[in-house]
């Protein structure tokens, strides 16, 4: 199921940018830290600025939501097939 990014509002968006940064922060590395072998959250979400992303659709200001929702759609079709598709998948879609 491949969306068109004009189906996406503001609220769309926000719930599959929170949702993505969960994906994301579920992958997990191998780490060695003194030694011992640690696993570690990933930390694509904060690589691809999700965070802001989703500050700025939270937003009181419309401005800043709207340019959240720029960002997101401008983010989106970068994704592999399969992270869109369990978002997706994840929030109901």
């Amino acid at each position: 199921m491949l969306l068109e990014l004009e189906t996406f509002s503001i609220e769309t968006a926000l719930e599959a940018a929170i949702r993505l940064q969960t994906v994301l922060a579920a992958r997990t590395h191998r780490r060695k830290v003194m030694g011992q072998d640690v696993m570690v959250p990933g930390q694509l979400g904060e690589a691809l600025q999700l965070p802001r992303i989703i500050n700025r659709l939270q937003s009181r200001q419309q401005k800043q939501r709207e340019l959240g929702l720029e960002d997101f759609q401008e983010l989106w079709p970068t994704l592999s097939a399969q992270t869109r598709e369990r978002v997706l998948t994840d929030i109901g879609w």
